[in-house]
């Protein structure tokens, strides 16, 4: 019984940091791309306004300090997003739609079950975090946070910096940031999330001998390119010392990003 906990454990361990491949689900491909209405996302953004802490290097969040009426809040907010059929918008509401969502019920799962430290407590004994669970149902399809990042987003967008705008509760993930995903300055509010991220010292630290890279960088290589198109990525951002490809590690922290 021992040996075979042992094994459990060890298979266990070895698929903690397997992250999913971009695997389209296509039925939420279409878009009517000349529609020009847009989503109301102001519930959100008032959360936001009120239980982010933004620090020079980190967002936090009040977990637990969300009143009653906030929870409810954010779950009225919640059912009117999933109440839409988002392939009825064009592809950037489509994409402000999914991000703004997938955030939101990130920050709900934990509300939900506060206090823990780590998102990756949930899920159950032999799952590492929540990521699989069924969460949200829209016309009739029953979604996981991992359908939406790795089956909805990457797929149809095929763009890296979708990794700066989904965020999983942890201090080394890119920040929650303070104001929600916006059709209309997408490629804007993208371009200040990868900045913001790489120029912290949660997605590159250097020093004379080695350079610390966020793992995002290593489960996602297959967003990047290869190390020669990750480093251009990088340093295209990053205002502070270029990177090279000399002792590179990578490095993650799952702690929660809450603020007591």
């Amino acid at each position: 019984m021992r040996i075979v906990l042992s094994l459990l454990c060890i298979l266990w361990s070895m698929t903690i940091f397997a992250a999913p491949k971009a695997d389209l689900l296509p039925y939420w491909q279409d878009q009517l791309a000349t529609d020009q209405r847009q989503i109301d996302h102001h519930q959100w953004q008032q959360l936001l306004d009120k239980y982010l802490v933004v620090q020079p290097q980190q967002t936090l969040f009040r977990y637990g300090d969300v009143t009653t009426a906030d929870k409810q809040q954010l779950s009225n907010y919640i059912n009117q997003l999933s109440d839409l059929d988002p392939r009825q918008y064009n592809r950037n509401v489509q994409f402000s739609y999914w991000v703004n969502l997938y955030n939101a019920l990130t920050v709900q799962l934990i509300i939900n079950n506060y206090p823990i430290t780590s998102i990756t407590k949930l899920g159950g004994f032999f799952s590492f975090g929540p990521w699989d669970q069924p969460i949200v149902t829209i016309n009739n399809k029953t979604l996981s946070l991992n359908d939406i990042e790795h089956r909805i987003l990457r797929p149809i967008w095929r763009d890296p910096r979708i990794h700066y705008a989904v965020n999983c509760a942890s201090l080394g993930c890119p920040d929650l940031l303070p104001q929600v995903f916006d059709s209309q300055q997408l490629n804007h509010q993208l371009d200040a999330a990868a900045s913001r991220f790489i120029n912290s010292p949660k997605g590159v630290r250097t020093n004379s001998t080695q350079t610390t890279l966020s793992s995002i960088y290593d489960w996602y290589s297959a967003d990047f390119g290869n190390q020669q198109a990750l480093l251009q990525h990088i340093n295209h951002y990053r205002v502070h010392k270029k990177i090279t490809a000399k002792n590179i590690k990578f490095d993650y922290n799952w702690l929660l990003n809450r603020k007591l």
